[in-house]
């Protein structure tokens, strides 16, 4: 489970995130929906430890991340919008250099990778370089390489951006199979369909603020809109 209270971030003059303050439960997936600039990478970046808030509170399954940062670390899976593969390694080996990362056996690591690479059919480029993959493979291996510690806690920034049809809906079969493991996803988005089909929890955030969270239903009933866009658009001018 994510918890945040009061979290706030500054660059310089700048409030990127201004006393934010919303839950992730596990078995479910919660979305961070707002435009781009609205403050939703900053508040991930500081969960997983990138940046360090400068007040609030953020805790992961009982770990203050603020003050034990590494521990939160553990037990959390990251993947960023920056795919950043080495080209000359395979997917394997991707999988496997971040196994190694996280200090797993030996024993572990094989059982892990050969694990994602089954459960993300992975099959035919598992031992092909990562130069010229496809946006879609790209995502698979950024996707098994924050799983391969099989983390309680995921946190996904924009983790659909770029990819055609068919791959978005076999992400979100993906995300599907976790929760039903139990697990808590945390993942920010400005699309609109995208946090409308996955996300049992929505948290509406502009210019830093968290003006709203619960489900796509709980939005409608305050808003008096069904479509989440429209529900969207009267939270952010009420919260202005």
């Amino acid at each position: 489970m994510i918890e945040v209270q009061g979290l706030t971030k500054r660059f310089k003059d700048i409030v990127a995130v201004d006393s934010a303050a919303f839950s992730a439960r596990d078995g479910a997936i919660t979305g961070l929906l707002g435009h781009n600039g609205a403050g939703k990478s900053t508040t991930l970046r500081v969960l997983y430890g990138l940046l360090k808030a400068d007040a609030g509170k953020a805790v992961i399954d009982k770990i203050d991340v603020m003050k034990d940062p590494l521990q939160a670390q553990s037990v959390i899976g990251v993947m960023t919008d920056a795919h950043g593969l080495n080209p000359r390694l395979t997917a394997r080996e991707h999988i496997e250099y971040f196994a190694r990362l996280r200090k797993m056996t030996r024993s572990d690591m094989n059982r892990r990778t050969e694990l994602l690479i089954e459960a993300l059919d992975m099959g035919e480029i598992a031992d092909r370089r990562a130069e010229g993959f496809s946006q879609g493979e790209k995502m698979k291996v950024c996707l098994s390489r924050s799983l391969v510690h099989d983390p309680q806690n995921l946190i996904m920034d924009e983790p659909t951006n770029g990819l055609d049809v068919m791959t978005t809906r076999s992400v979100r079969a993906i995300f599907q199979n976790l929760k039903k493991q139990n697990k808590c996803i945390l993942l920010s988005s400005h699309i609109m369909q995208e946090i409308s089909a996955l996300c049992d929890e929505i948290v509406v955030i502009a210019e830093g603020k968290v003006l709203m969270q619960g489900s796509l239903d709980d939005l409608a009933r305050s808003t008096g809109e069904k479509d989440l866009e429209e529900a969207f658009m009267k939270i952010t001018r009420d919260g202005q």
